[in-house]
């Protein structure tokens, strides 16, 4: 099963996917996350049909309490970057002004020249926790999504923190659904690429992960509870425009598509 954000008469509402259409399902995806399938199907089966003429899709969760993203989390992006893996996940903030739907406009400010595409998996908790054991994290995960970590890297090394280049408003493209986790056999076993004017630039798996979801999620949890609707994305493999030869950053005109198997595709225009 499938969740979405839609956007009607000015702001997002719930919907879930089915095969006949999206229905909407209330104010807020974060209030189905934990539901349990029967319980989302009987609100697929009673929830009103939503128009498909000009249906806008946004963020999945367009209000998360807290957006996790890790760095360095892909053996080869590491190597291309003539860096060591990390001996623990490396992390940094986003936030909801960067967050935007699955075919909008990414938007650079005027004063970077370096925008960047990073294709990543992203998980949704969908159950609160803290101290999670790596055995019992995937039960806290509601779904996954597409995400591209759009990143101004002149920005990003700028500041040792690397938040002036990632946490800036339309850098988060997500979506197009939330899969739920009983649509996904393995979120380790799942291919991603990015594709920049049509051309591939990207071409990985999930199962590359230097911290795969689970130990993500138990090491996150000792330092922060985790709560329904926090997005948490993965990393992405090698390929990134900074580290190729030459250089490739997005410009005006430019239309990026991030993918992964199974679970959806981004088609993001640049401003």
């Amino acid at each position: 099963m499938r969740l979405v954000s839609y956007r009607a008469n000015g702001a997002f509402r719930a919907g879930i996917k089915t095969d006949d259409g999206v229905v909407d399902a209330g104010p807020s995806v974060r209030e189905l996350l934990g539901l349990r399938p029967e319980r989302l199907g009987e609100l697929a089966a009673s929830g009103a049909p939503v128009d498909d003429d000009g249906l806008e899709l946004g963020p999945p969760v367009p209000d998360p309490p807290k957006i996790v993203c890790l760095g360095l989390n892909y053996r080869d992006h590491a190597e291309e970057a003539g860096l060591t893996p990390p001996p623990e996940p490396i992390f940094f903030a986003k936030w909801a002004n960067s967050l935007i739907g699955p075919t909008a406009t990414i938007i650079p400010p005027s004063i970077t020249e370096q925008v960047d595409y990073e294709v990543e998996l992203a998980v949704v908790i969908g159950r609160r926790g803290r101290d999670i054991t790596q055995a019992d994290a995937l039960d806290h995960v509601a779904g996954a999504m597409v995400f591209n970590d759009v990143s101004a890297r002149d920005l990003q090394l700028a500041n040792q923190l690397w938040t002036g280049g990632k946490a800036i408003d339309t850098f988060g493209p997500c979506g197009p659904h939330l899969v739920l986790m009983n649509e996904i056999e393995d979120l380790q076993a799942l291919g991603l690429r990015t594709r920049v004017n049509g051309e591939t630039v990207q071409d990985g798996t999930t199962a590359d992960m230097v911290f795969g979801v689970a130990e993500t999620i138990a090491f996150l949890s000792r330092i922060m509870t985790l709560e329904p609707g926090d997005i948490i994305a993965t990393g992405t493999p090698a390929g990134v425009g900074m580290s190729r030869d030459p250089k490739l950053f997005l410009k005006s005109g430019d239309v990026v598509e991030v993918e992964i198997d199974g679970i959806g595709t981004l088609r993001n225009p640049v401003a």
